[in-house]
C-alpha cells in the first residue's frame, strides 16, 4: 500500500525535480547538488509565479469595477502590454519550453484583456469593448495554432523589448502629466515587478533563451519605474481621489 502511494507521488515530485535530479537527490540523497537545487528553486519559483498570476491583476480589475472608472489607465499601454504578453506566451509554447517558464502569460492575457474591456465599458464604449475582446481572442487562437512559423514568433518575441518599453513609458508619462497614478493598483504593480524579477532567474535556468531573459530584464526595469512613481505620487493620488 505504501509502495503504491509512493509510486503515485513520483510523477508529481518529478514536476519540481525532474530526472536525473530526482535520482540524484531522493535516491542517492545528494541534497546539496548545486545544479539540481537550482532546477528545484527555478521550478518552485516558476509555478509560484503561475499561481500568483491567476490573481495578480485581480486587485486592478476590482479597483476599476468598484470605481466604475478606468481613469489614469492608458488603453495604448494596455494594448501594447497584450502584444508583449501574447508574443512571449506563444513563443514559449511553440518552442516547447517547460510550462513553468511561460505559463503565467495565459492568465495575464485574460486579466489584461479584462482591464481593457472594463476601461472601454466605463468610457461608454460598449461596442468597441466587444470588438476589442473578439480581436484579442482571434489573435491568440492564431498565434497558438501550427499555422504560425516559429521564426515569426521569434521576431514577435524580439519585438517585445521595445513594446514593453513603450507601453510602460506611455503609462509613466501619463502618470507624470496627471501628477498621480489614478486607478493603478499598488498590489498589482508590486506583484508584476517581483514576478518579472523572479522570471530573470527562471528563464536563465529553464530556457537559456537570450530573447526571453532580455525581455524580463527590461520588464523588471520598466515595472520598477511605475512602482517608483506609485510611491512618489502616493499622497497626491489619495488627495486627487478625495477631491
Amino acid at each position: 500500500m505504501a509502495g503504491n502511494s509512493t509510486n503515485f507521488l513520483v510523477p508529481w515530485i518529478q514536476i519540481l525535480l525532474p530526472q536525473p535530479c530526482y535520482n540524484e537527490v531522493l535516491v542517492e540523497f545528494n541534497f546539496f547538488h548545486v545544479a539540481c537545487l537550482k532546477i528545484f528553486i527555478s521550478k518552485c519559483l516558476g509555478f509560484g509565479i503561475i499561481l500568483g498570476s491567476i490573481l495578480v491583476k485581480l486587485p486592478q480589475i476590482i479597483k476599476i469595477f468598484v470605481a466604475k472608472s478606468g481613469q489614469g489607465i492608458s488603453m495604448t499601454s494596455v494594448i501594447l502590454e497584450l502584444v508583449a504578453i501574447s508574443g512571449n506566451a506563444a513563443y514559449g509554447f511553440a518552442q516547447g519550453y517547460p510550462f513553468s517558464s511561460y505559463g503565467e502569460g495565459f492568465f495575464l492575457i485574460i486579466q489584461t484583456a479584462t482591464i481593457g474591456f472594463l476601461v472601454l465599458v466605463f468610457s461608454d464604449q460598449l461596442g468597441l469593448s466587444l470588438v476589442f475582446s473578439a480581436v484579442i481572442s482571434a489573435v491568440m487562437a492564431f498565434l497558438l495554432s501550427p499555422a504560425v512559423p516559429v521564426k515569426m514568433l521569434a521576431l514577435l518575441q524580439a519585438g517585445n523589448v521595445p513594446v514593453i518599453v513603450v507601453s510602460k513609458l506611455i503609462q509613466a508619462f501619463q502618470n507624470f502629466q496627471q501628477g498621480s497614478t489614478g486607478q493603478l493598483s499598488a498590489i498589482t504593480l508590486m506583484l508584476l515587478f517581483l514576478g518579472a524579477f523572479a522570471r530573470i532567474f527562471t528563464s536563465i535556468q529553464e530556457t537559456g533563451d537570450t530573447l526571453i531573459i532580455l525581455t524580463y530584464v527590461v520588464a523588471t526595469t520598466c515595472n520598477g519605474i511605475l512602482v517608483a512613481q506609485l510611491l512618489y505620487y502616493w499622497g497626491k493620488t489619495a488627495k486627487t481621489k478625495a477631491e
